[in-house]
């Protein structure tokens, strides 16, 4: 076997009623589900941050939930507090199958630099180790479900394209926050670079 599923960050803060609630975040839950359960290898990545991360409107006097800040690796969108480590909203959503996982990669637990990608931080260095995992196991084909669409999944597609695997994105099984449009520029990057939107 040389695929795998890949799962961003079905939390409780990104579904409905959570701090960052991805519109109909939940409502792909069963497919994800059903998904793992013909997987032969299933990867889950959880949004895992201080309270005092930098990508934190709170943590920024002045500044509101989705305004645009420089960071030393470039912009970066403050966002509201969210999935901070040790908290209910950081928890997977009950109703995830987490049991069917094989590995979780948490992200975004250094204060001074979100992650969006389940392979790189967002300065585009800092790796999460999944890639050598992934080597390690020798799979090679990535399908890429779950939360956000137009930033995680997004990033974590566009990452595992760069590293030279083949990648699969089952808009479907995705949902989208679309700030100022960016699920359709979403669409166009991934077209793009080459990925496969199912």
């Amino acid at each position: 076997m040389t695929d795998a599923l890949i799962v961003i960050d079905i939390q409780n803060d990104f579904c409905p009623g959570g701090a960052l609630a991805v519109p109909d975040g939940d409502q792909v839950i069963g497919r994800v589900n059903a998904m793992m359960s013909e997987s032969g290898s299933v990867i889950l990545t959880q949004d895992w941050h201080p309270e005092e991360h930098l990508s934190f409107a709170s943590n920024h006097p002045g500044a509101a939930a989705y305004d645009m800040t420089e960071m030393p690796y470039g912009p970066q969108v403050l966002w509201p507090d969210h999935c901070i480590i040790g908290t209910p909203g950081a928890e997977f959503h009950p109703d995830l199958r987490t049991d069917r996982a094989d590995l979780i990669i948490r992200k975004g637990f250094q204060a001074q630099i979100d992650s969006y990608s389940a392979f790189l931080e967002n300065d585009h260095k800092t790796p999460t180790g999944l890639h050598g995992y992934l080597q390690t196991r020798g799979l090679k084909k990535l399908t890429i479900v779950g939360l956000a669409f137009d930033f995680c999944v997004l990033y974590s597609a566009l990452d595992a394209v760069t590293l030279g695997y083949e990648v699969t994105v089952i808009e479907g099984a995705c949902r989208s926050i679309d700030l100022d449009g960016s699920r359709e520029a979403a669409l166009t990057g991934l077209r793009k670079s080459g990925v496969t939107l199912a």
